[in-house]
């Protein structure tokens, strides 16, 4: 029996999206439950599984198609089946859908074209100089912003690089391990060089700069843009930061360390996932959002939302219940549900109903920094480096380990007492670390 695949609703606020690649190609076996393809929303690309068993018999939408949710993107039908055209029609025309138009139609009104008329139309080609191919940066391949950028800084054709992004597509760490290689090539190449005569330098010439260059906006890109512009505008935002003591912190989470696995190694931001949850529990005002112009909702469930930067923007993994949570469950949920996030993998379920948000750039060396509320929530956590830094114990200068938060809250849910206490909680958490493992 043949059944229609159509473009899944993976978001209560999803209206449409972007079908990037096929995984499936026509004519292959499918199972339930199997990925079919890669769809882009507003906040991430996912895997598309297909609850039908059978054969791929045909794609309804191009790679790259923008399309509404329910839209029909595929066919699947029960191996050795063959659905005639008037078959599939029907089948569309009982969903009540409309096929999106394939490029392969186009093509077939072109051949109906005179050929004389497609000769004037077509031009043949220009001979491509091959020198001047390969000294392009960008090569033609298929490839990120961001790749493409990094290879013209460094002068690398793409055509020489092997992408391993979906499709074939080349990304930020395939560039990265080609100019390593070339790195490596170079020294050997050096160290042949030895006791040879060395020639004399050239003087420094400043190269062309190059020109401005307009980019596409990705999904991703245009929801942070629309949401952070409505959070800045429209959430009345006030600001809190506390220097808190981290000395009894590292020193907890060096020794647990030692126990543990490499790849279970916790960090300092899971000890304060846990501490903010531990607090929110005790300050539902932040673990809350504005439900209308008289109601606020306070949460049940504590989900932090937690910031990841990946290709292009950034996105929020969410650890549900974090709260309930031993520090080395969350330390697994997140780094398994970021390394998703990082590469393009994400599931619907990993990026859905946080309540209250951490941004942590203290991996970046960031001393302090503000961050705008993740709407619909009315706070989130902006977490800065620990350092080592001069302070003053018992009225002796001595050296201690200390790190600044700032909580960025929503007025209209709560105020700066209030706020303030929470901060306070935090630091009785993040101060005394033991309480988090009790």
């Amino acid at each position: 029996m043949a059944e229609l695949v159509t473009m899944p609703k993976l978001g209560f606020d999803m209206a449409e999206g972007r079908l990037v690649r096929w995984v499936k190609a026509e004519g292959d076996p499918v199972d339930k439950g199997e990925v079919i393809a890669e769809i882009e929303t507003d906040k991430a690309t996912v895997e598309v599984e297909t609850s039908y068993a059978g054969v791929m018999f045909r794609h309804l939408a191009e790679e790259g198609t923008d399309l509404p949710v329910n839209a029909p993107i595929a066919l699947v039908v029960d191996e050795g089946e063959e659905p005639t055209d008037d078959e599939i029609d029907a089948l569309l025309g009982d969903a009540g859908a409309d096929v999106p138009e394939k490029a392969a139609s186009t093509e077939d009104e072109n051949q109906d074209e005179p050929e004389e008329k497609k000769a004037e139309e077509e031009p043949e080609p220009e001979p491509e100089d091959e020198a001047d191919s390969e000294a392009t940066p960008a090569g033609g391949a298929r490839s990120s912003p961001l790749a493409r950028r990094i290879a013209e800084e460094h002068e690398v054709s793409l055509n020489k690089v092997e992408g391993s992004g979906p499709g074939g597509r080349i990304v930020k760490k395939d560039i990265e391990s080609y100019l390593e290689s070339m790195r490596a090539e170079g020294r050997e190449v050096e160290a042949e060089a030895v006791g040879k005569t060395l020639q004399p330098v050239t003087a420094f010439t400043a190269g062309e700069i190059p020109g401005d260059e307009v980019i596409e906006m990705s999904r991703l890109r245009q929801a942070i843009s629309r949401r952070m512009q409505d959070s800045n505008q429209n959430f009345p935002h006030f600001y809190l930061t506390r220097v808190y003591k981290t000395d009894a912190l590292m020193k907890l989470r060096k020794e647990i360390n030692q126990l543990l696995p490499d790849e279970d190694k916790l960090s300092v931001n899971d000890f304060i996932l846990k501490a903010a949850a531990l607090a929110l529990r005790q300050y539902p005002n932040l673990n809350a959002s504005i439900e209308d112009e008289e109601h606020i909702r306070r949460h049940g469930h504590v989900n932090i939302g937690v910031a990841v930067a990946v290709e292009g923007g950034l996105m929020t993994v969410v650890c549900k219940d974090a709260d309930q949570k031993p520090i080395r469950i969350i330390a697994r949920e997140i780094r398994e549900m970021a390394g998703r996030a990082r590469d393009r993998k994400v599931k619907n379920e990993d990026i859905e109903g946080s309540t209250f948000s951490v941004s942590n750039l203290g991996m970046f060396g960031i001393d302090e920094f503000a961050a705008i509320i993740n709407p619909p929530e009315a706070g989130i956590l902006a977490v800065s480096a620990v350092q080592q830094v001069p302070v003053v114990e018992e009225g002796e200068l001595t050296i201690g380990s200390r790190m600044k938060a700032t909580l960025s809250a929503d007025h209209r849910v709560t105020d700066g007492a209030e706020a303030a206490e929470f901060m306070g909680v935090l630091a009785e958490y993040l101060e005394e670390p033991l309480r988090l493992l009790v």
